[in-house]
């Protein structure tokens, strides 16, 4: 059988990682001239590093990742700690896999050059899927001009999914009322120790501020977040000033001040979070979604690019073995629907948790030590590679 994925980004590349594995032939279709990630660093938990090292890239992954010892919970003003999670080897001896930060971008270079050597990948760049139609004996794909026909086709193709769009229509998200931005920062260029080696979130009213190590702690990555209106455009390539994001914390502690001060002021980009309520159907026949295309998460979880990943893994174990691909693929939807609604909701929820003022932050911060642990558990100990058996994961 052969499996067309329309987009060549974490959630695509992995699928086809996993299908090859499975022993599918797959072509993966990517708009861009070239395969990269315009994004900075991301969050891999173990949830997500069992597939990628069942895969056979542990290697590769600790290559260019930083392993972080915790995350730190602290008060935005004071930089007082609030609460701690330990992560590095009591995350590893507890479910079996290690704690990732890493670049997004060196997660896609792992990715390229695993699939550029398995035989059964074939991968297209500069090709746009344009539409699709399916009928009992295949799915043909019109990428840039040209027809391609395959036995399934897997929309990967994000959050503005030519594929989703094909199969239910246009759809209007929402805006959250939340904007993010992203910056860089050499560490070399940091005060020594001043950014420990933890995922940091500075929560404060109307919004918060997340940093961590990247690129085997060489640079540190930041996302920060806050409540504005007036702005909405939904991009990840749309830049920023420097006196907006300095404003946009003023009066926060010095720890972030430094690292505003210190980011590279010419590759600050800022995206206005839009929301979208987790779907009841993500296909029709032959044809599916998968990653943000059917569930796009806020990034208030750090789990995006985890559930991308845990949709190709149990995607290619519903496929394998069966001669019916509309109904793996049924099965591969009720098996992630829930965990990704979960995922969904949880995220907009911390929204709200994390931008709490008053004795509502208060409250949170008192009850904030004894939630973290259990629903750390409850996230990572999910196994992909296994949800699709009968006792599932």
């Amino acid at each position: 059988m052969r499996v067309l994925v329309a987009g060549g980004g974490i959630g695509g590349l992995s699928a086809a990682l996993s299908l090859a594995q499975s022993g599918f032939g797959v072509e993966v279709f990517e708009q861009a001239p070239e395969f990269g990630e315009v994004g900075a660093g991301i969050q891999l938990s173990p949830n997500a590093t069992r597939v990628l090292h069942h895969l056979g890239l542990a290697t590769a992954l600790e290559a260019c990742a930083f392993l972080p010892e915790r995350t730190e919970f602290r008060a935005w003003r004071s930089h007082k700690l609030i609460s701690a999670n330990p992560l590095g080897e009591t995350v590893r001896s507890a479910f079996g896999f290690p704690y990732y930060h890493i670049h997004r971008g060196d997660l896609l270079a792992v990715l390229v050059e695993a699939a550029s050597r398995t035989p059964e990948i074939t991968l297209h760049t500069s090709a746009r899927v344009e539409g699709f139609a399916q009928d009992s004996k295949d799915v043909r794909v019109t990428v840039s001009g040209k027809e391609h026909s395959g036995d399934a086709l897997i929309g990967a193709d994000g959050i503005h999914s030519i594929v989703r769009t094909g199969l239910f229509g246009p759809e209007a998200p929402a805006f959250t009322g939340n904007v993010a931005w992203r910056a860089l920062v050499p560490a070399s260029s940091l005060p020594e120790g001043l950014i420990p080696p933890a995922a940091t979130v500075w929560w404060g009213p109307g919004g918060h501020f997340v940093c961590y190590y990247v690129r085997s702690g060489t640079l540190v990555n930041c996302v920060c977040v806050r409540e504005k209106e007036g702005w909405e455009v939904e991009s990840w390539t749309e830049r920023g000033e420097y006196a907006e994001l300095k404003g946009d914390f003023a009066g926060w502690n010095d720890a972030v001040q430094t690292l505003i001060d210190n980011a590279d002021r010419d590759a600050l980009y800022k995206w206005a979070l839009h929301d979208r309520p987790p779907m009841p159907q993500w296909g029709r026949g032959a044809v599916t979604l998968l990653g943000d295309a059917c569930h796009p998460t806020l990034p208030f979880m750090a789990q995006g690019a985890a559930m991308a990943i845990e949709d190709g893994a149990v995607l290619a174990a519903c496929m394998r073995g069966s001669a019916d691909i509309p109904a793996a693929l049924g099965r591969y939807e009720d098996l992630r629907r829930d965990r990704t609604a979960g995922i969904q909701n949880g995220s907009r929820r911390n929204a709200r948790v994390f931008h709490m003022r008053g004795i509502s932050a208060w409250l949170r911060n008192r009850a904030a030590g004894r939630a973290g642990a259990g629903a750390m558990a409850r996230l990572y100990e999910y196994d992909a590679l296994t949800a699709a058996e009968p006792s599932g994961g």
